[in-house]
């Protein structure tokens, strides 16, 4: 019972089998709680029940919850490898009561847990509470049998609770294990108390206030309990070590990094394996959590906490990336527990190399130049802050890799220095950032990055979290508030909404605080990183340093990502149908449509499109798992994964893969590997299904494919199938007999035509007198001549009926005024041919158009035609080419 996983899994039981609900751990990323970086303790993510802001369908719970405490208050990241107990991750079990058991029933659990189920010497134990505290004081002596010179009374705020200047809040209990007088300290409240002899192994939190003001303190009317016990130092308790990097799980982590670089974990060098075990730990769940390295927010300090494992494996002589290379260890460790672990492994390798690699490139070049800055400093000095910060500018070496690396030669950092040279290039940026129109506007975001940063994007794994307003734009420029009716710009420190890129629109839904909403109806990215939420203040006002609740509008998200993981799957199928030509040039992912251009020469086939559309629907039925992984752009493409028109690449950038190719080259391979930034669905089969809708032509080369996916594409085949229905029912068929019917329709209508065609011919050409009172064949000027008025007859017909007017005749000249059903006339003039030295059709035809009332005409000497809009001048056009005959 003493290894890791079982000493949690007997935490969690006993509570369970007291009536506990178990929780799972939250995220690193805090989801409700916007004021801290990381989660840091295991009540975080019961923040809002024990203030009542939520209720959960449970009273008591257990957790065994991952925390990183690497920055802002809590950062422990310098002490990591050189302390027994300062962790950047770190696993914290507690136990919770909203409102139910108090004081008396979280004294006898925990005390029954450490003396029975762990089997801890009750000997060795001694607990502390606040001096004020005298009911936790007597249930101690009363429940645990201990003397009272076992229970310390703490007068500071070490064993006093609260969650902030105002709010929940009480006293402390905390449970301490005595090592051994063979170990320096002293007991807690004591001169010495700083020492290890005396090791704080349980936190038990009596929350039974609330601060109003900082004067007033009211009962709170449901207590709560909050317990918080460090899973490394009870585990190092259990199995007889003074130090947690002796526990089984460190030792495992520690071994395999003494097996990947040779070094023995001894002497100075055991400072390096510590470190490296630790911020592996840190690393990978970050990631797993969906924080990305990178040079602002929770993305810096993961990179500094990867940077700072990497110099100590640089410092080992390893020269090639090393912390990928322990990854299976940890997941064989700890994944049973935390399967996010074993999901994320393939995107925690990819980013471990890749930040690793790119690191050694800047520790390589920036070391050359740290030692020449410092080759006259010694033991006390100082680099001057203006070379840190060219190293740090100029050549991406960080300030505090800096400070490491000159921290064993004794020298320090002129930081007052650093800052002024930054302050300095930040203040030439706002000079040279000019310009009017759209780009003046854009000024705001600019300024607005420069005093918070860029935005923290949380939007890959959630549509839900809290934040703190950062600034209201109103009419372009910052404001204190905004009312009700107000159209605002809202930027947020952190945010699940994701704003419009590479073809996706931005999100929209719901900006809440305590007594204000926010209706957003779009997300935009702004300068480098900063996210706008556009929307209307629909109730209440809204203020910059707001907290509030950020929910994205869950059913259009959805359709959202459906329709772009289906946009990738179809570009591939179009490239194994038409050919690796095919490009992306442009796409629009919509809620309820998509729509994309792609390099193609000439039209698509029905066939064509049929296949591409199987295509990418076999591989939604799969229902495969949709991943992503961290590379370098040049990987990536190496690896033959695609980039997307539109999109801007830094120097790492997100790799999506979906599906398994079923034949040709991707025969089990992944099928769609594409650089892209956007949200997608979690696995194909959450697509449904796609449907393509049109191919059409935009440019020369270009085509464009719209679609519809899930329920947009069942409401478009429902509407085609009641289309079906009511068509069959219209021609008293079955649905599935439609097409033979129409087809045999189709012939005897093209019969009927035909029929119809011969007897206007036979009318034409039948002589004598016409409806409209035409003459028949005549002589005229010494030419025979046939004109007649011919109603319901299509321009194009009138000429295959003059042609055989010409035959009839044999020598002389035909003239046709056809009359359609819009009242217009078209005329036909043909002569014989031996007959076109005399007389030109051309020159006729024009004679009958100006009679109609229209201009010009065109043709050949045997054979013109014209128009003209006034038909009831038909049998005047006929006379008016008479007339021309005649001479």
């Amino acid at each position: 019972m003493s290894g890791v996983n079982d000493i949690r899994s007997t935490f969690l039981d006993y509570f369970k089998t007291n009536g506990h609900e178990v929780v799972a751990s939250s995220p690193l990323v805090p989801r409700n709680d916007p004021t801290l970086m990381f989660t840091n303790a295991g009540m975080v993510q019961f923040k809002n029940v024990f203030t009542g802001l939520e209720s959960r369908p449970y009273s008591t719970a257990v957790t065994a919850q991952k925390c990183v405490r690497a920055g802002g208050k809590h950062n422990d990241l310098d002490n990591v490898g050189y302390t027994a107990r300062h962790h950047t991750f770190f696993e914290m079990l507690g136990n919770f009561s909203f409102g139910d058991y108090f004081k008396d029933r979280a004294i006898e659990l925990a005390w029954n847990l450490i003396t029975k189920e762990f089997g801890i010497d009750r000997n060795r134990l001694m607990v502390t509470v606040y001096h004020t505290d005298d009911e936790a004081f007597d249930l101690w002596k009363k429940i645990a049998g201990l003397p009272e010179e076992k229970i310390i009374r703490i007068p500071t705020s070490d064993n006093f609770w609260a969650m902030g200047d105002t709010g929940p809040c009480g006293p402390c209990s905390e449970i301490f294990y005595d090592h051994g007088d063979h170990i320096w300290g002293g007991p807690p409240g004591s001169p010495e108390e700083d020492g290890d002899r005396f090791i704080e192994i349980w936190n038990l939190v009596f929350m039974q206030y609330e601060q109003v003001t900082k004067e007033e303190r009211l009962d709170l009317p449901r207590p709560s309990i909050d317990t918080g016990m460090g899973l490394e130092r009870i585990a190092a308790l259990l199995q007889g070590k003074h130090d947690n990097y002796d526990i089984d799980l460190f030792r495992a982590l520690i071994a395999a990094s003494e097996e990947a670089t040779g070094v023995k974990a001894e002497g100075e060098r055991r400072a390096s394996h510590r470190v490296i075990a630790d911020h592996l730990r840190s690393a990978a769940f970050l990631i797993a959590d969906g924080v990305l390295p990178s040079n602002e927010g929770r993305g810096y300090v993961l990179r500094r906490i990867m940077r700072r494992a990497m110099r100590h494996a640089e410092l080992l002589g390893a020269r090639d990336p090393l912390m990928w290379r322990l990854l299976p260890t940890l997941v064989q460790e700890m994944g049973r527990a935390y399967p996010e672990l074993v999901r994320a492994e393939a995107l925690i390798s990819e980013t471990l190399k890749l930040e690793e690699t790119r690191f050694r490139k800047t520790l390589e070049r920036g070391l050359v130049l740290l030692n020449d800055a410092t080759t006259d400093l010694s033991k006390g000095g100082m680099l001057d802050g203006e070379t840190a910060f060219k190293l740090y500018d100029t050549y991406g070496f960080p300030l505090d890799l800096t400070q490491d690396a000159l921290r064993a030669r004794g020298i320090g950092v002129d930081i007052a220095g650093f800052t002024d040279a930054m302050e300095r290039q930040k203040a030439e940026a706002r000079a040279s950032w000019s310009g009017s129109g759209d780009k003046a506007t854009e000024t705001i975001w600019f300024e607005l990055k420069e005093k918070f940063g860029a935005t923290e994007f949380l939007g890959y794994d959630t549509e839900t979290a809290e934040g703190v307003i950062q600034a209201v734009v109103r009419d372009g420029a910052a404001v204190g508030e905004a009312k009700a009716g107000d159209a605002v710009q809202v930027v947020v420190n952190q945010t699940p909404f994701y704003g419009e890129s590479g073809g996706q629109m931005g999100d929209t839904g719901v900006i809440s605080g305590e007594d204000f909403a926010i209706t957003v109806t779009d997300t935009q990215k702004k300068g480098e990183g900063v996210f706008v939420h556009y929307g209307t203040v629909s109730e209440g006002v809204v203020k910059s340093g707001e907290e509030v609740v950020l929910t994205v509008d869950h059913a259009r998200r959805s359709r959202l990502r459906a329709n772009h993981s289906a946009t990738h799957l179809l570009h591939e199928a179009l490239r194994e149908v038409l050919g690796t030509h095919v490009a992306q040039k442009g796409s629009l992912v919509a809620p309820e449509r998509l729509r994309f251009d792609v390099s193609h020469p000439k039209p698509m086939s029905v066939e064509e499109l049929k296949v591409v559309e199987d295509m990418a629907n076999e591989i939604i039925l799969q229902n495969s798992p949709v991943t992503t992984r961290l590379m370098s752009v040049d990987d990536a493409i190496a690896e033959g994964a695609m980039a997307l028109f539109g999109e801007k690449y830094g120097d790492e950038v997100r790799v999506v893969s979906m599906g398994t190719g079923v034949r040709g080259a991707k025969s089990n391979r992944p099928y769609s590997v594409e650089l892209c930034g956007g949200t997608h669905v979690g696995s194909t089969g959450e697509i449904g299904l796609v449907r393509v809708l049109s191919e059409s032509a935009v440019g020369a080369g270009v085509r464009r494919i719209e679609a519809v996916t899930g329920e947009g594409a069942r409401a478009y085949l429902a509407e085609q199938d009641e289309r079906v229905k009511t068509l069959a029912a219209t021609l008293k068929v079955q649905p599935a007999d439609v097409l033979s019917r129409v087809s045999a329709m189709m012939d005897e209508r093209r019969k009927l035509e035909k029929e119809l065609a011969e007897a206007k011919r036979q009318l034409a050409l039948g002589g004598g007198k016409s409806s409209d009172g035409a003459g028949d064949v005549r002589e005229v000027g010494g030419v025979k001549y046939l004109g007649k008025v011919l109603n319901g007859v299509s321009p194009r017909d009138l000429k295959g009926l003059a042609d055989d007017g010409k035959a009839g005749l044999g020598s002389g000249v035909v003239t046709f005024i056809g009359i359609s059903d819009d009242g217009k006339a078209s005329a036909v003039v043909a002569v014989t041919p031996d007959l076109t030295g005399r007389f030109s059709a051309v020159d006729l035809v024009r004679v009958a158009s100006a009679a109609l009332g229209g201009q010009g005409g065109g043709g050949r000497p045997d054979m013109a035609q014209a128009g003209g809009p006034d038909a009831g001048k038909a049998n005047a056009a006929i006379e008016a080419v008479a007339e021309a005959l005649a001479g």
